[in-house]
This record gives C-alpha cells, sequence and structure tokens, in this order.
C-alpha cells in the first residue's frame, strides 16, 4: 500500500478551495469597503474638531478645507496650512460634489454656511456626513 494522494483526490480538493474561497471573496470586499468609507469618515470628522479646537486656543478665525485629496487647515487670510493630511481619495473612497471649505470662528461656531453635507463612497458602501451651522455633525 502507497502513502499519499492520487491526482483525482488532490484536484477535487483544489475545485473545493476554490469554490470556498469564491463564496468567501464578495462579502470580505464590501467589508473592506465599509471600513475604508468608515476611515474617511473618521479622519473628516477629526479634521473638523482639529480645526475647531484650533480656533477656539489660538483665539484666531481657521478654516478647514476638505476635498478628495487633501484636508488642511489654515488661519483666515493665510494661504499656507497650518495642517495637512491626504483627503479620502488615497484609500480609494470618493468624495461627491465640490470641495467645501468650514470656517470656525474663535468661539468655536461654523460661520457663514448652513448645513453641509459630505458623501462617501466606494463601491457599495456609502456613508453621509451632515456638518450643522453651529458645528454639529451627524454621521448616516
Amino acid at each position: 500500500m502507497r502513502n499519499g494522494f492520487t491526482l483525482s483526490e488532490m484536484m477535487l480538493i483544489f475545485a473545493l478551495i476554490g469554490i470556498i474561497v469564491g463564496i468567501g471573496i464578495p462579502p470580505l470586499s464590501s467589508t473592506l469597503n465599509r471600513i475604508e468609507v468608515s476611515s474617511a469618515v473618521s479622519h473628516i470628522v477629526s479634521a473638523h474638531t482639529r480645526a475647531r479646537l484650533m480656533a477656539v486656543t489660538k483665539g484666531r478665525v481657521m478654516i478647514l478645507a476638505v476635498d478628495s485629496v487633501a484636508l488642511s487647515i489654515r488661519e483666515r487670510g493665510s494661504s499656507e496650512p497650518i495642517w495637512f493630511e491626504a483627503g479620502p481619495s488615497l484609500e480609494g473612497v470618493s468624495l461627491a460634489g465640490p470641495s467645501r471649505t468650514f470656517t470656525f470662528s474663535p468661539e468655536g461656531f461654523s460661520l457663514g454656511l448652513s448645513n453641509a453635507t459630505l458623501v462617501l463612497q466606494k463601491g457599495a458602501s456609502e456613508k453621509t456626513v451632515i456638518v450643522s451651522r453651529l458645528g454639529r455633525i451627524r454621521i448616516h
């Protein structure tokens, strides 16, 4: 009697592994998309909080610029960013619509805008960030 497997047994095992992997990859892909969209949302929310806190602590008007390529904070009247981070497109997440700017007063309130909506998506995963005029953030 010989030890080992026949060619047909090996082919059957590889076929079964292929079927199992084929069934498991699509849910894994959608989970990764959800994670990347959530990460991009959290970067935008933390940039918003950072800009607001910088306005309060420095006692100056700060402007947060949000677009798909970059998130940046600068003082009003200055073109040089104080803080900069890559935008959601680095992770393959798209940001719908034009770039947005949020202006924060030294008291921490948003100036000059009504509710702003940012829609981030990748694949079938989508999240919406709504920033109120007072600076509150809701995520849907």
